[in-house]
């Protein structure tokens, strides 16, 4: 009997033991686990923080970025608004130059047709007829103050009209000269552009006679190629038969 009892105290005993000893067992589990969910945590949060840290960092470098494209447009802005104003006041100074320069031709082209005009007042208009065109100054010479039909021969009164212009010629400055002849439609074509060199060939001829320089005169015959008047009138054709002195 009392074996008995003293089994059943020892198994009441180690029963007991095993009870106090799960108690204690799943609050340290709980404890670590806990431990261990804070530590991940923990973990977490760092590597959020790292990653925030990351991006404030970049968009830092991309604001310094951004600042310093901004500051070189601007600089740039500046020195393109420089260059433009220079640009500009340059072209208005070229502006002003060039039109100083034509007005300088134009009033040089004035005198001289003034020179002539004067030199050649005596002449009838359906004689001989001045005028600027294209920036150039003409004086165009009929045939009845130079030559007779069909000759190349210059007229005594056609001598004196080319020495009166020679003078001008002789006492202006770098001057170039063209003579060009032309002719009516009346014969044939080949004949008209020979008649018309050998006109214009003549004028230079007497010119260079009177003062004139041979490399300051060119010639050139155009035939009928080159009329101011109808053909189909006898006054048209008088006006086509001409030379023209032209001085540019």
């Amino acid at each position: 009997m009392k074996k008995s009892i003293y089994s059943i105290a020892c198994v009441a005993l180690v029963f007991s033991l095993l009870l106090s000893s799960c108690g204690p067992s799943k609050k340290l589990i709980a404890s670590n686990t806990k431990v261990s969910n804070l530590q991940k945590d923990s973990v977490n949060t760092h590597n959020q923080l790292d990653e925030r840290n990351v991006q404030v960092k970049n968009l830092q470098d991309e604001k310094t970025s951004l600042q310093g494209e901004n500051a070189s447009v601007i600089n740039d802005l500046k020195v393109l608004t420089s260059e433009s104003k220079m640009t500009i006041a340059d072209q208005a100074k070229q502006l002003k130059d060039f039109k100083t320069m034509v007005q300088s031709q134009k009033n040089g082209m004035n005198k001289l047709k003034a020179s002539i005009s004067e030199a050649l007042m005596n002449y009838k208009t359906e004689e001989l007829y001045i005028y600027i065109k294209d920036g150039n100054v003409y004086v165009s010479l009929e045939e009845n103050l130079l030559f007779k039909s069909g000759s190349d021969v210059v007229d005594p009164k056609g001598k004196e009209a080319l020495k009166s212009l020679a003078l001008v010629l002789n006492t202006t400055k770098d001057i170039s000269v063209m003579i060009e002849g032309h002719t009516d439609s009346v014969g044939s074509e080949s004949s008209n552009l020979e008649l018309s060199q050998r006109r214009a060939d003549a004028v230079r001829a007497f010119l260079l006679q009177n003062g004139a320089k041979a490399s300051q005169i060119t010639t050139r015959g155009y035939g009928k190629t080159s009329p101011v008047a109808s053909n189909d009138t006898a006054a048209g054709r008088q006006q086509n038969r001409r030379v023209e002195i032209i001085i540019p």
